[in-house]
């Protein structure tokens, strides 16, 4: 597949509680304003192994995150009855769990430096600490010590990939290639002088 200079890709998924709180146009709608252009979109019901692949965290990563809620827990004098490795462990099984709850909208944003751009515009993975102006600053204040008491996954509306070498590899798991569509906008014509004619197979 052909691209336009400069273009680079990136994952997005809007979780759960984007749809069920009707923001799914709103979120997008964010992307497309800074010209960011939309390749390709489904909606999808995950799967656990689905969503196991796509985290793709190793044990220096469980451990890391693992010590952080222990360190919660211990400030809201709960018990702590496992290694924190597995309270780790236990952040990926309730983000599968809040994944699989409904529906995600799975995007294939496309654009110079989309990874980066996406990134800002969805602001830091904690609701309450992202900056407003950010989607997860605007929409939502949920945080990381909430979510601990609760046992649960953080709600914070989107997941976006952290690297382009992160991006392929994650639409490789959400999309077929015969689904990204391969088109130039009137923005990209506009930003980077390209014919229409130039992105065709």
């Amino acid at each position: 597949m052909n691209r336009l200079p400069h273009q680079e890709r990136s994952l997005v998924l809007l979780k759960p509680d984007t749809l069920q709180r009707s923001l799914v146009g709103e979120v997008i709608a964010r992307f497309e304003r800074v010209g960011l252009k939309l390749s390709a979109m489904k909606m999808v019901m995950a799967t656990e192994e689905q969503l196991f692949a796509h985290y793709n965290k190793d044990d220096a990563w469980f451990l890391r995150k693992g010590e952080g809620v222990v360190k919660d827990m211990e400030a809201n004098n709960m018990k702590v009855e496992k290694e924190p490795i597995e309270y780790g462990k236990d952040i990926i099984r309730n983000l599968a769990r809040y994944m699989m709850a409904a529906p995600v909208v799975a995007i294939v944003i496309e654009g110079n430096q989309a990874v980066a751009v996406v990134s800002k515009l969805v602001g830091g993975t904690e609701p309450a600490t992202s900056d407003v102006g950010t989607i997860r600053g605007d929409y939502t204040v949920d945080s990381y010590s909430h979510a601990t008491v609760e046992n649960r996954g953080v709600r914070n509306l989107v997941h976006q990939s952290e690297s382009p070498e992160e991006a392929e590899r994650e639409i490789k798991l959400w999309f077929k290639d015969e689904e990204i569509m391969n088109y130039a906008t009137a923005q990209e014509r506009i930003m980077y002088d390209v014919n229409f004619d130039s992105v065709k197979e």
